[in-house]
């Protein structure tokens, strides 16, 4: 299972995403560029003290993503979107499955949605716009890794 984050803005989202995944232990693809400045340092500070556990890659654009994703037949990409028809509590995934989130400002364009092998949605209240990435990656995950019994094994 892996996480991945397509052009974020907001670095504070990032260092959330590092956290999650990193107490998840999912791998993170972070998709250049970014709306802030990323470097092995930033990583770092948004890390906090979860640098150890956490798994980041990242990726200097789209393309490049793209075609580390498919060196693995099995891996799917995963967009959650608020332009699917299809809710995430009903898809049934698969433990080499991509998660990608598009960007907070901005969602994915148009050839990253073609992309996608599928397209999810959360449910959520008529008058909200969206909710925020970084809650919406928890709630993915967090079904995803349900379905395939992945969440990790306290000792």
């Amino acid at each position: 299972m892996r996480l991945a984050l397509y052009q974020p803005d907001i670095p504070q989202n990032l260092g959330a995403a590092i956290r999650l995944t990193g107490a998840l232990e999912v791998a993170l693809d972070i998709i250049e560029p970014c709306g802030f400045p990323l470097n092995d340092k930033a990583i770092r500070r948004a890390a906090m003290d979860y640098g150890g556990c956490a798994i980041v890659s990242h990726h200097t654009g789209w393309a490049v993503f793209l075609a580390s994703t498919r060196a693995n037949p099995a891996a799917r990409l995963i967009l959650f979107t608020t332009k699917s028809a299809s809710p995430y509590g009903d898809f049934t995934f698969r433990p080499d499955d991509v998660l990608l989130m598009g960007r907070e400002s901005a969602g994915v364009p148009d050839d990253v949605h073609d992309a996608a092998d599928h397209r999810l949605f959360i449910p959520i209240s008529a008058q909200a716009r969206s909710i925020n990435v970084i809650t919406a990656a928890a709630m993915g995950l967090g079904e995803a890794l349900r379905q395939t019994s992945g969440f990790p094994v306290r000792p």
